[in-house]
């Protein structure tokens, strides 16, 4: 929650320590999110679709409402509010004009697209994460990063310097 993200950066102030906190270690997923900020500034309909295994318990992900989160604060303004829905949440959860998408199955790790669609034309930006390994890169840089950090940082986009 924010609130809980706001007592770990005071608690890095405090004790003059190095916090990463990353919603997600994947570097794909992590690019991922900055192509969607990019598209986010030229495309004003997009919608999200986050699929998990079956024994994920948020929903939607953290992954989800950082890339809505970053997508909004990209675009400087909500995009465009979709169509009515005769059927209350059929079309996802509705976030500033972005329409979030969670699906929970067997089968599944983690897989996100961002879907744009303008007059013409749609574009797709996915990442999958097939297997928990894809994570260690990014466990890594940051363990590496860690020792020479002062004070809290939110993402590994900041240490890709994206």
């Amino acid at each position: 929650s924010p609130e809980e993200i706001s007592e770990i950066e005071q608690l890095a102030k405090t004790n003059d320590i190095g916090i990463i906190l990353a919603p997600n270690f994947a570097l794909g997923a992590i690019i991922m999110v900055h192509l969607a900020q990019v598209a986010s500034r030229f495309l004003s309909s997009a919608e999200v679709i986050e699929l998990h295994h079956d024994k994920k318990l948020d929903s939607p992900s953290g992954t989800a409402l950082v890339t809505v989160a970053s997508m909004l604060e990209a675009r400087g303004e909500a995009f465009n509010k979709p169509p009515k829905e005769n059927l209350t949440d059929a079309r996802g959860q509705e976030h500033d004009g972005i329409r979030v998408h969670s699906v929970r199955l067997p089968g599944l790790l983690a897989h996100q697209e961002v879907i744009f669609g303008a007059a013409g034309q749609t574009l797709t930006i996915r990442h999958d994460a097939f297997s928990r390994e894809c994570y260690m890169p990014g466990v890594l840089l940051a363990i590496k990063e860690i020792v020479h950090t002062k004070g809290f940082v939110f993402g590994l986009d900041k240490l890709l310097k994206l």
